[in-house]
């Protein structure tokens, strides 16, 4: 691949998802697991009615949750933080209504929010450097949105909350005020609202597609003998797997479309091949 082709194919994944964990399916009770977003089997359509009351369910108690949470927790009283940032409105659409895109995975909702209120809180504070700079503050708002807009991208946590959080951080006087001590304000609420939304969204979907990246991860840390010895560990399925081996001479139709997955049960895919099936099926 020449350097060009290099450029315009680059990801940080690529660099980053050797050394990430791989998730710990294998030694957690099924039940804990499903909690976290793992499937053993396909899962089910939940329907569009249940789909919608499930998710006013959900952005109705994530919000609530935050928001009785910074009305008494002291220090929020202490340096007159607000309730609630009013990105989270956005973010509670994306995290509990459009779970299956990727910009509402953990890694988007919980690292995008964080970077996007460093960006907007740094930009804050040096636009109020001089008083010249004061006078184009109106100017910070834009320059925060952009650059954070731009990190995101390249870091692989686009969320597009955070860009109404960079944006808040500069021009809402009331977020302003408090400085560094948004990312706090924002790291709880971000917690909170995945802590609900594991909760909720996993009793009749599926949250999250992964946690990291749909690709694969930590094969940075073993060779290749004890990487396959760590997959066979994580597999949870072995009979599935040697269903599928049984049959690989056999003709099985594997079916994405709007409505639902279909994958045959004498094919066996990883959890992190079914969340890309997943990604594709919601971009059809």
């Amino acid at each position: 691949m020449d350097g060009n082709a290099a450029q315009r194919n680059f990801t940080i994944d690529q660099y980053v998802n050797p050394w990430i964990p791989r998730p710990p399916w294998a030694y957690l009770p099924y039940p804990v697991a499903h909690f976290l977003g793992y499937r053993s089997s396909p899962r089910r359509d939940a329907g569009y009615i249940v789909t919608i009351l499930w998710a006013a369910v959900g952005v109705f108690t994530g919000l609530l949750l935050i928001e009785i949470t910074g009305r008494y927790i002291p220090s929020f009283q202490q340096h007159d933080a607000p309730v609630i940032i009013g990105s989270f409105g956005a973010a509670a659409v994306l995290e509990f209504y459009a779970i299956d895109s990727p910009l509402a995975q953990p890694r988007n909702a919980v690292f995008g929010q964080l970077l996007a209120s460093i960006i907007g809180v740094g930009i804050r504070k040096l636009f109020e450097k001089g008083e010249s700079l004061q006078n184009l503050m109106w100017l910070g708002g834009s320059v925060s949105c952009a650059l954070a807009t731009a990190v995101m991208a390249l870091t692989g946590t686009v969320h597009p909350p955070a860009g109404a959080t960079a944006l808040l951080a500069v021009v809402d006087n009331n977020v302003a005020a408090i400085g560094w001590f948004l990312l706090p304000v924002i790291l709880l609420g971000c917690v909170l609202m995945q802590i609900v939304a594991l909760l909720l969204n996993n009793v009749h979907r599926r949250f999250p597609l992964y946690w990291w990246s749909p690709e694969e991860v930590g094969y940075g840390w073993s060779n290749e003998d004890s990487r396959a010895k760590d997959t066979e560990k994580n597999d949870l399925c072995d009979s599935s797997r040697a269903e599928a081996r049984a049959s690989h001479h056999t003709f099985v139709q594997l079916v994405v479309s709007r409505e639902h997955l279909h994958v045959p049960e004498t094919v066996y895919i990883t959890p992190e091949e079914f969340a890309v099936l997943e990604a594709l099926r919601a971009r059809l």
